[in-house]
């Protein structure tokens, strides 16, 4: 039986067509898949991503994460793989956003925002302009920190907590997510949906078990601080 959680659940690093379809099977909204990160961690052939879009139901959210930042990339990118949304690592330069449109119609943009400090705040405000979507990572984008992988880390949730109030987007929250601090997150950040990747791997791995402890946690009735 299809398992769907209340909250929005992103299964990213999603590494095969049988992951995919495993997530999918459990009822999660997303799916996302590494084009390139700065630490190259996790990444994917395009025509594995590909063959991926092509193993989900076509209501099934498709992520792209991305470091580029070349609006030619990004739109070979999108239209080589057939996602439906490119998750960018990194902001643009002004006036890119529109441009990416422009060359991709229908493509849905998410952005990825490092919660490292208040500055975030003020980042996210006038990233939200040109984007459909923010999901509020660990990651820190400035050298030499970008080049090393996040992959478990927390943050400050309280700062995400503040981002998602004055934000009026789809927030996705992630960074360290797992079965045992979701529901805390959850409750102090109130994001549309999480999106995990090393919480629900093992072995280099999507494991069904901690899959399902996962959306179980997410599940789980809370009061909204």
């Amino acid at each position: 039986m299809s398992f769907v959680p209340p909250v929005k659940v992103k299964v990213c690093c999603i590494a095969s067509p049988d992951e995919a379809r495993l997530a999918v099977s459990f009822g999660v909204a997303a799916v996302g898949m590494v084009d390139e990160t700065p630490s190259g961690e996790g990444r994917i052939p395009v025509e594995t991503i590909a063959e991926i879009v092509q193993a989900v139901p076509r209501t099934t959210g498709t992520f792209v994460l991305t470091a580029t930042t070349d609006v030619d990339r990004l739109e070979a990118l999108y239209r080589t793989t057939g996602v439906n949304t490119v998750q960018l690592w990194e902001p643009l330069e002004p006036g890119e956003y529109e441009r990416l449109r422009e060359k991709a119609p229908g493509i849905f943009i998410a952005q990825s925002v490092h919660v490292m400090a208040d500055e975030a705040l003020d980042s996210a405000r006038e990233i939200a302009r040109h984007v459909d979507a923010l999901v509020l990572d660990s990651g820190d984008s400035e050298p030499p920190f970008r080049w090393q992988n996040p992959a478990g880390q927390t943050h400050d949730w309280e700062l995400s907590r503040r981002i998602s109030d004055a934000i009026h987007l789809p927030i996705l929250l992630a960074g360290g997510l797992t079965q045992d601090n979701v529901g805390q997150a959850l409750r102090i950040v109130r994001p549309y949906g999480v999106d995990v990747c090393s919480g629900v791997r093992k072995d280099g791995r999507l494991d069904q078990s901690l899959l399902v402890a996962f959306l179980e946690a997410v599940s789980r009735p809370r009061t909204r601080s």
